[in-house]
């Protein structure tokens, strides 16, 4: 919005040195990033009490998991995601160039799956059972929208005239002339990235702070990722494949690690607030967005790792305990398999924070390893 207050007044030609500020990408994903993180944490006490009296009992726990949970997190209310959206929106709709299509792609999706997410809470939270919409429900859903915005992209989306194609094909990393044009077979393909990473980091969302940070440093290294990808020097000088128009993701990208920051005040153990399907299902929709705009979906797949071996977890249980009626992990997802180990929560929860940043390194090498 801001954004376009620069370009009205750059186009009279009134004279006002500090509005120039806001044509730098920098400034606009720093001030996205306060932004979000002053109304994240402006909404906390007050939302959290506001939820907790509608809420009751809170977010159910489950019975067949860790026994102390059951104990120590009872009534803690859930949809904390509410603070991390709408830090999120703000601070976007504040600061980037809302004529950018990239940008209105990610908040459509980011939305929708929120949406979808208060839908999923609400079911649990009302009937008071951990089984809220059912899990067809929400990938029919999640796949319409992601289906939706990915051919948007396609067909609106500014195009690089120096790569033709680009905008149905899948990047590898690492290799710089290895690039495969899927065609329309790339709707599929980016629908199922995007709402599977969203599934992903909601199976990880299930330790006070476990999630969040982790979403923080993915959309770190995303956010330095479209800076540089939408920038056609560095693209150049790195060997990546430029996408016009995908740096001002940048923005948005600061604005969800402001607004987790926020949320991540009151969700630091012992845990005020969970975040919910509300946030899980849009920060992990929301990232997988962002990769497929910026055509580093595998990339995504290193950066955020984590979240694919939380989700790996639940998959191989599942499907080896059908087959077999014996599991793999003593609980899954993985990190409760650690605490039937014996480990602390706050220790799984920091492991597997400085596993997330390790895996943000190597995604971060492979930028220049080409």
């Amino acid at each position: 919005m801001l954004y376009f207050l620069y370009e009205w007044l750059a186009r009279s030609q009134e004279h006002f040195p500090a509005l120039n500020l806001l044509k730098y990408l920098t400034f606009r994903t720093g001030m996205s990033m306060l932004t979000a993180y002053v109304v994240a944490v402006a909404m906390g006490s007050r939302f959290i009490r506001w939820m907790k009296s509608k809420q009751g009992k809170g977010q159910p726990i489950r019975t067949d998991g860790i026994a102390r949970h059951i104990t120590e997190k009872a009534g803690t209310p859930t949809m904390g995601g509410f603070m991390i959206l709408a830090g999120l929106f703000v601070g976007a709709l504040l600061w980037a160039d809302l004529s950018n299509i990239h940008v209105w792609v990610v908040l459509l999706i980011t939305g929708s799956y929120g949406v979808l997410g208060f839908m999923d809470d609400y079911a649990k939270v009302t009937k008071q059972t951990t089984a809220g919409l059912s899990s067809g429900q929400k990938l029919v859903a999640q796949f319409v929208v992601a289906i939706g915005a990915t051919v948007l992209l396609i067909l609106f989306a500014p195009k690089s005239p120096m790569t033709p194609g680009m905008e149905t094909s899948l990047v590898f990393p690492i290799f710089k002339t290895l690039v495969i044009n899927l065609g329309w077979f790339y709707v599929m393909f980016a629908a199922v990235t995007i709402a599977g990473f969203s599934n992903a980091v909601n199976l990880t969302d299930g330790l006070d702070g476990l999630a969040i940070v982790p979403v923080m440093i993915a959309a770190s290294t995303f956010g330095l990722i479209t800076y540089l990808v939408g920038n056609y020097k560095f693209a150049e000088y790195l060997n990546l494949h430029f996408a016009p128009g995908v740096g001002e993701l940048a923005v948005l990208c600061g604005a969800i690690i402001g607004g987790g920051m926020g949320f991540l005040w009151y969700n630091a153990p012992p845990a005020k607030i969970f975040m919910g399907d509300t946030g899980s299902l849009a920060l992990g929709g929301a990232l997988g967005a962002i990769a497929v705009c910026a055509k580093h979906e595998l990339v995504l797949g290193i950066v955020g790792g984590l979240f694919v071996v939380e989700a790996l977890s639940v998959i191989i249980q599942v499907g080896y305990f059908k087959k077999t009626g014996k599991r793999v992990f003593l609980m899954a997802p993985i990190h409760h398999h650690f605490e039937k180990l014996g480990w602390a929560e706050s220790t799984v929860v920091i492991r597997f924070w400085i596993v997330a940043m390790m895996l943000s390194f190597v995604g971060l090498a492979t930028l220049k390893l080409r």
